[in-house]
């Protein structure tokens, strides 16, 4: 695993579900904006979708400060119903740390006067 999967895996949660429901029932409740509403009440802009398999949203709090992510939502049949994969990353650039520098491989000193 390079340093950078590393980071992007920091970044972000993953929450696995075996659901009894059919991957077409859940697949409409992600999908269909008034179902949606009842469960993630929250103001989202769709990104992209693989029908059926994969959808991914950008959501912004609706209070400061404002913080911004995008949500993917994964789903694959298993026995009898779906498994749902969900992967909350945090995208905004407020947060996204700045790499330390290049000789920061010494503990702070302060010198006196």
């Amino acid at each position: 695993m390079s340093e950078s999967d590393t980071q992007d895996r920091t970044k972000q949660l993953v929450f696995e579900y075996q659901l009894d429901a059919p991957p077409e029932k859940v697949w409409r409740a992600l999908s269909i904006p008034a179902f949606r509403e009842r469960w993630l009440p929250a103001e989202v802009e769709a990104l992209s979708s693989v029908p059926g398999e994969e959808l991914r949203y950008r959501l912004r709090e609706e209070e400061p400060p404002f913080l911004e992510s995008v949500v993917t939502f994964q789903l694959a049949p298993n026995e009898g119903g779906t498994e749902l994969r969900i992967i909350h990353s945090l995208t905004d650039a407020r947060l996204i740390e700045t790499p330390a520098p290049a000789n920061s491989n010494q503990p702070l000193m302060l010198r006196a006067a």
